[in-house]
């Protein structure tokens, strides 16, 4: 029994445009790639494809369709999107290093300093993978560019290509696998402060609700005593003056006391947070990262400097900053709400230190290494 010559799986490979435009920054990258791969492939692989070479289209298509894969609502998207980009990773990175697998020791010896450059980022300098693939670099020498290479030299070099081939295609590999370790920990990362933001968000909204629902249950009043008189300043209103022998205080401030009073204090927090926010921006460095770090650590700061205007303005009310614990006027109680919303950056100063050593530690050309 006889079988039909395969057809050439290439046919289609020449044929199929690059493909878009998709939504987002790292969807197009990965179209763009996997047509790169897919063309090498095809060029490198001949009219004699093996199983790398078919591998290699298998994971290029896997590729793709992470890069295609259809919006869902936002809850969805937002915590699917570290998976497609991790198989679309994945996926391509399998795919080079196939490709390196199948390829001609002259291509492969010509994409060494890249691959070098590749190892040395992404390696630390004790990594024995690194060492050896630098070891391999001198032999062949791969050091400056700048110094010229002797023709007579090249057959040997291609000789030794051949001979280390397998150690360059892991070393490369595992390069690849570090690199994407370092995307997942920015991920992570970013993932706990959106989290943490949005729990902010949920205690602002909920203290701002609470205030507005029932006013007197955490009213944000003084009264300040002057010979035998009494005012109740609140943020949005201040009582008549009134005898305090006479008058009961509480009855005052139920009576002064607004629904607005908490939320007024949180707003004027979140306003000081925000500019605590744009003059913490000079001290921040772009990143070519997909994940917006530093948009979710400024983010941060809005809820943050409300609760922390609230608490700040309920530890004075309760007499716990001894001299500051009867405000005159609604101005200076918002002047203070101002400041503990801005005093914030206290707190989230450390988070920002984080959030840039966790970006520093992803090893890239945005960085310099030794």
């Amino acid at each position: 029994m006889t079988t039909e010559e395969p057809p050439d799986i290439f046919d289609a490979v020449r044929e199929r445009p690059v493909g878009g435009p998709v939504w987002s920054g790292w969807r197009e990258g990965t179209l763009t790639r996997a047509k790169e791969l897919e063309s090498l492939c095809a060029h490198l692989a001949g009219e004699n494809p093996d199983v790398l070479a078919r591998s290699v289209l298998f994971h290029i298509e896997a590729a793709r369709q992470a890069a295609f894969a259809t919006k869902s609502d936002p809850v969805r998207r937002f915590f699917r999107q570290g998976s497609l980009l991790e198989r679309a990773m994945s996926n391509l990175d399998a795919a080079e290093a196939h490709l390196l697998s199948i390829a001609p020791p002259e291509y492969l010896l010509g994409q060494l300093p890249g691959l070098l450059r590749h190892a040395r980022s992404h390696l630390v300098p004790s990594d024995p993978r690194r060492q050896e693939f630098e070891r391999i670099a001198r032999r062949l020498d791969v050091r400056d560019p700048l110094i010229p290479t002797a023709e007579r030299e090249r057959p040997d070099k291609l000789t030794l290509v051949r001979e280390e081939r397998e150690r360059i295609v892991s070393i490369t590999r595992a390069a690849s696998s570090a690199a994407l370790r370092e995307q997942v920990r920015v991920r992570s990362f970013r993932n706990i402060l959106v989290a943490t933001a949005l729990a902010m968000t949920l205690i602002a909204f909920g203290l701002a609700l609470t205030g507005f629902l029932n006013p007197t249950l955490i009213p944000m009043c003084f009264a300040p005593e002057e010979s035998t008189q009494t005012v109740i300043i609140c943020p949005t209103e201040q009582s008549a003056p009134f005898p305090t022998q006479t008058e009961d205080i509480d009855r005052q401030v139920l009576e002064t006391v607004t629904p607005y009073d908490l939320f007024l204090v949180e707003l004027v927090g979140m306003v000081a947070a925000a500019v605590a926010s744009a003059a913490a921006i000079r001290g921040m460095r772009g990143s070519s990262e997909r994940y917006g770090l530093p948009v979710a650590l400024a983010a941060l700061k809005l809820p943050t400097g409300a609760v922390t205007a609230f608490l700040g303005v309920l530890l004075m009310r309760g007499q716990f900053v001894p001299g500051l614990s009867a405000l005159d006027t609604s101005a200076q109680i918002l002047a203070w709400a101002l400041v503990f919303g801005y005093a914030q950056q206290l707190f989230t100063r450390l988070v920002d230190r984080q959030g840039q050593t966790v970006l520093d530690s992803v090893r890239g050309a945005d960085k310099k290494r030794q």
